[in-house]
């Protein structure tokens, strides 16, 4: 279903009385169907699960039969056989439910891989898409395995955030994935400013389904000799607390993305066992985007001389 369509099919009817108007907030449709009627067998993947059931070739409303639409009282037993399927507007509100919870902001909601241009840009970053859309493709799949996870690592400005932002909205909007967000630096100021949503924010980081960390141990320049070098912004309680919530995940076998502007070895140098547990989990979906920063950074596209 469309986005404006979702939205229409949950606004109140014209009636005014129901927030669906094709369930009347049963959320459920009844169907009869005619008894010489064919069924076919239909197979679902239901949360991985290859699972098949018998569907009617045709099939008529329940309202439009007990309005007599459908036939006289003289033929009602030739309409004995019902079928029944969820409204789409149950598969609506849960996909509402989860995008509101995912903390993403509604500016990053409109992010898409649709809107992401590759035209012109280096190969790597070509590659960091083509594994992004893969990933996505196949979550079903993976999500379950020991390398169910994706890293995006290198320059800034590479898109890094736009792809699994990207990833992340099309996981909840056509998969009904819970993706909570989690922008490293800012996350953690305000973990700091409120030790009281402390635990239960960390309980929701291991136990969703999706993680999407952001800008992982995001680094500052500092001095050093002659020249300016990279220095990660983690401090031993951040790196605790991520520990504590990788941790957990990769015990679990919980998925998580991963972008940051440190490579794998950077990362190592943090903190060795959680950079292992994340380069493991993401071995099949990691690309480091290395290269000159004028060609990969998009905000700098048009920029003479710099």
């Amino acid at each position: 279903m469309k986005p404006n369509q979702m939205e229409l099919q949950l606004g109140v009817s014209e009636e005014g009385k129901y927030k669906c108007s094709v369930c009347k907030d049963k959320q459920l449709i009844i169907y009869r169907v005619h008894k010489d009627t064919e069924w076919k067998e239909e197979t679902l993947n239901v949360k991985g699960n290859i699972e098949t059931r018998l569907v009617p070739n045709e099939m008529v409303l329940e309202d439009d039969f007990l309005a007599g639409k459908i036939c006289g009282p003289e033929q009602a037993w030739e309409w004995r056989s019902t079928y029944s399927k969820k409204c789409n507007c149950v598969k609506a509100v849960k996909t509402n439910r989860i995008l509101k919870s995912s903390e993403i902001t509604e500016a990053f909601k409109r992010k898409g891989f649709k809107s992401f241009l590759t035209e012109g840009k280096p190969q790597v970053i070509k590659d960091a898409y083509d594994c992004a859309v893969e990933y996505y493709q196949n979550f079903r799949e993976i999500r379950n395995t020991e390398r169910n996870s994706m890293a995006l690592l290198g320059n800034p400005g590479s898109g890094k955030t736009h792809l699994l932002t990207a990833l992340s909205n099309n996981l909840m909007s056509k998969k009904q994935i819970g993706v909570l967000y989690f922008p490293y630096v800012e996350g953690f100021t305000d973990l700091k400013d409120d030790f009281n949503k402390l635990q239960s924010k960390l309980d929701r980081m291991k136990k969703v389904e999706v993680l999407f960390i952001d800008d992982l141990f995001k680094p500052f320049m500092v001095q050093a000799g002659q020249g300016k070098i990279k220095k990660p912004r983690a401090t031993e309680w951040q790196v605790e607390m991520t520990y504590e919530v990788i941790n957990y995940r990769y015990n679990n076998m919980l998925p998580f993305l991963i972008s940051s502007e440190l490579n794998t070895s950077e990362l190592r140098g943090v903190d060795p066992a959680l950079a292992d547990r994340i380069i493991e989990r993401c071995s099949d979906f990691t690309v480091n985007i290395t290269g000159l920063e004028k060609e990969l950074n998009h905000r700098l596209r048009g920029i003479e001389n710099v």
